[in-house]
């Protein structure tokens, strides 16, 4: 939630009245500006806190004791990169400014949060051993290698938890003792982390039978049977590797894939390659009775785009619950076996950035190497 027209101090102001402001503004902290709304500076209430026990008293300026070089956020900043930034630096508020730093307003991470949670799981894909890599996975898995200083998997959770999907689910096998160290319960992250332990490898999709959760088990509103597998739209369940630097709209992904009643949804990016040489169009020409190949046009070095899977997946309840026990299972066979049941399963065009960490090359690019 963003607190905009939120009322201000100036520096001249004493630490009274900024306990006073804070108390009336409820969110924890007191922007002090200038004549024209341009933010000097914060103080919180647990900065005045320390300031007391240190021996500062009520009556006393504030001006000595502001802290000039707060953080703050564009207001043309998106929501997702706002909130990644709040729960890496563990900010609770974070003031909004303009390109002239003019106090736009006040964000508060709890009401962002727990205005937006969505029941929907999460699942991330987390166990393999990452062997394109060579040594840089010999010791550490694939998701937690690190990404201009943060892990991976880290800002997959980041991404999910900006999104509102808080109950994730890490199916680890390939030293899990490191992710699971790292994320414990995923409290200190703001969000609820259990683990898919797979005793042997599972594949990309196998460890989907190991959710020990049960379904809410209510139809979808349209009374047609063929659509008996979606369930409630609560249900659904985020899917996705481990391995992915994106900045997918999964709320977005969650109403495409809900308002067409999907069996599955596959994300998919778009890839561009230019053919390095010329290219011939022919066709059959069988004149005479003489087969030949008559050339109708010719392409120089032409681009081709081609769509292709993101790794990030929405499934109904049935299409999860169809997932075999304890074997291993790509996870493409669930669209496979959907289509050739003919189950509905949708495509989702993912916009802005997408990396799939998966070799050295793409490793390297991520971190702008």
């Amino acid at each position: 939630m963003t607190i905009e027209n939120i009322p201000t101090l100036s520096e001249n102001a004493t630490i009274l009245e900024a306990l006073k402001i804070i108390d009336y503004s409820g969110t924890g902290m007191a922007l002090i500006t200038d004549e024209n709304r341009k933010l000097i500076g914060v103080l919180s209430d647990g900065d005045i806190r320390r300031l007391l026990i240190n021996g500062a008293t009520i009556e006393e300026k504030i001006s000595n004791y502001i802290i000039r070089d707060c953080f703050t956020v564009s207001n043309k900043a998106s929501r997702a990169e706002i909130l990644d930034l709040m729960q890496a630096r563990k900010f609770s508020q974070v003031p909004v400014v303009d390109d002239n730093n003019k106090l736009i307003g006040l964000h508060l991470l709890h009401s962002m949060i727990s205005k937006s949670t969505l029941k929907n799981k999460a699942v991330i894909m987390v166990g393999g051993k990452g062997t394109r890599l060579g040594k840089l996975t010999a010791t550490t898995p694939k998701p937690m290698l690190k990404v201009a200083g943060r892990p991976i998997l880290e800002r997959i959770i980041l991404h999910l938890i900006s999104h509102g999907v808080v109950n994730i689910y890490l199916a680890v096998n390939h030293l899990s003792d490191v992710i699971e160290e790292y994320f414990g319960s995923g409290e200190k992250f703001g969000c609820s982390i259990k683990y898919l332990r797979e005793n042997e490898p599972l594949g990309s999709g196998g460890a989907l039978s190991l959710l020990d959760f049960e379904f809410n088990n209510k139809t979808s509103s349209n009374e047609n049977i063929e659509n008996d597998y979606f369930g409630a739209q609560d249900d659904q369940i985020f899917v996705m590797n481990g391995d992915l630097i994106l900045e997918a709209d999964l709320r977005s992904m969650l109403k495409y894939h809900c308002d067409h009643k999907f069996y599955a949804t596959m994300g998919v990016s778009l890839y561009h390659h230019e053919v390095p040489f010329g290219c011939v169009i022919s066709e059959n020409d069988d004149t005479n009775n003489k087969k030949r190949h008559v050339i109708t046009q010719l392409e120089e070095k032409p681009n081709l785009t081609k769509k292709i899977n993101s790794g990030i997946y929405i499934f109904s309840p049935k299409a999860v619950k169809n997932v075999p026990k304890n074997e291993f299972f790509p996870i493409t066979e669930l669209f496979n076996d959907a289509l050739e049941n003919d189950l509905p399963c949708g495509s989702y065009l993912l916009e802005g950035d997408w990396h799939d960490i998966g070799q050295v090359e793409q490793f390297k690019k991520a971190n702008g190497k």
